[in-house]
């Protein structure tokens, strides 16, 4: 398989790409070093493209041809407020990616969601529920998929498979900065010798899910997916103490938690994921437990460290 990987310097994409490399598939990479870094592609042995892909003409007869498109390039820092510059960035380029690939007549297009499309919903987030965007993110988001199943009315003969991605951990988020994980933001801290800072009481739950996961989701989504919307979580709920005593654990320290009081009115105190029809419809089920997950990454040569 030949594919084009959007976002391929940032944190997911990075890690899909070297994924799909290193599983015999030819890669192109396409990047404007926005938010990526090329830090993350070390090790990369795929042709790479630094263009926006906002920009057509930059990077259109450039890709060649591609048997399937990973699109993982947004905004994803949900504090950004330029709602224009949110919907042109996430779903105008990805509605001109989408005309791309139906001129090229390439077949499979899996594409970044998320599961801000739930908001403040009811757990376990299933597929079904009522969208509740509390965000211009989230809400490009849910626009995204709206464009993709319209799309697909469109063009019946291609494949298009939006995975909505839970709370995402792992190597190569060094350079999402103040929008990485909780987990790295933590293990920062706990490194400097200091108690980690979170909520009181520490029951928050997240549906924590490891990278190395969401690339096996997106793999698998491409061999076999129908078109649709899928969450990519692991179905199991982490509280923030537990994340601490995982940190504890991988990192040899005892440090207790500095709880304080949340000021947040907003605050989501509950995500989790239901899998089951990941599992259905392209047999993807997790394979990291957050507690491995943690031991592995905090293991890897792409450690928290400060850059």
């Amino acid at each position: 398989m030949r594919a084009l990987v959007t976002g391929a310097a940032g944190f997911i994409g990075s890690n899909l790409a070297l994924a799909l490399a290193e599983a015999g598939h030819e890669v192109v990479g396409l990047d404007d070093f926005t938010s990526g870094d090329f830090r993350n592609l070390q090790g990369f042995s795929g042709d790479f493209l630094a263009a926006d892909l906002c920009e057509r003409e930059a990077w259109a007869d450039r890709v060649g041809e591609v048997d399937a498109v990973f699109h993982q390039a947004a905004i994803t820092d949900t504090t950004v407020t330029d709602q224009k510059r949110m919907m042109r960035c996430n779903v105008e380029a990805f509605r001109d990616l989408l005309r791309w690939a139906a001129e090229r007549e390439v077949k499979t297009v899996v594409y970044a969601s998320s599961a801000g499309i739930y908001g403040d919903g009811a757990v376990p987030m299933r597929e079904a529920a009522a969208p509740r965007p509390l965000n211009v993110y989230a809400f490009s988001k849910r626009v995204m998929e709206k464009t993709a199943a319209d799309f697909v009315r469109a063009h019946p003969k291609m494949r298009v498979v939006g995975l909505r991605y839970f709370n995402v951990f792992g190597p190569r988020e060094l350079y999402k900065g103040k929008v990485a994980s909780m987990i790295w933001q933590l293990s920062l801290q706990m490194r400097a010798g200091k108690r980690p800072r979170i909520f009181t009481d520490g029951q928050q739950y997240r549906d924590h899910i490891y990278v190395k996961d969401v690339a096996a989701a997106n793999i698998l989504a491409a061999q076999k997916a129908p078109s649709g919307a899928y969450n990519v979580c692991t179905g199991k709920k982490t509280t923030f103490n537990e994340i601490v005593r995982f940190l504890n654990a991988a990192l040899g320290t005892q440090l207790e938690p500095d709880y304080f009081e949340n000021p947040y009115s907003f605050y989501q105190n509950e995500t989790l994921g239901d899998p089951a029809r990941a599992r259905k419809a392209f047999g993807f089920r997790s394979a990291w437990s957050v507690e491995k997950g943690v031991l592995d990454y905090l293991g890897s040569r792409e450690a928290p460290v400060r850059a």
